[in-house]
């Protein structure tokens, strides 16, 4: 697939709480996504992003590929819940400037609620994952 660079037409969130620029892959089990942080980022403190933004950026990956899913089917895009995050482990923080490519892979989706794990790498290098709960709210956003 092209990259896609317009996120926010994929996502509910909007800025300034946007912590993915371009959707880079999908498939039916993974999907992965770019972003660049940025120095007015509402999770930048003291030059690091901090651990809440990753855990965030992990959950909007996981909604840029409901987002893509939906607008392929003609649906409106729908607001996802973290509903729980296990085993969270966090390597290293990242600064201003760096890329974060993040992939996240599907475990299970039953009805409304997706399991998923997450990991985020920066040059190169793991820098944190997670396993997620993930509830879909079916009423569209208003």
């Amino acid at each position: 697939m092209t990259p896609i660079t317009n996120i926010t037409s994929l996502i509910p969130q909007k800025p300034p709480f946007v912590m993915v620029d371009t959707l880079l892959n999908f498939n039916a089990v993974t999907t992965s996504t770019a972003f660049t942080i940025k120095a007015d980022n509402i999770f930048v403190e003291d030059g690091f992003f901090k651990e809440p933004g990753l855990v965030e950026n992990i959950a909007q990956t996981a909604a840029a590929r409901a987002g893509y899913i939906a607008k392929t089917e003609n649906k409106p895009v729908l607001i996802g819940y973290i509903g729980a995050v296990n085993n969270l482990q966090i390597f290293s923080l990242p600064t201003i400037g760096d890329e974060l490519i993040t992939e996240i892979t599907i475990e299970n989706q039953i009805f409304d609620v997706t399991l998923i794990s997450g990991k985020i790498s920066c040059k190169g290098n793991d820098i944190a994952q997670c396993k997620m709960k993930i509830f879909i709210n079916k009423i569209k956003n208003s």
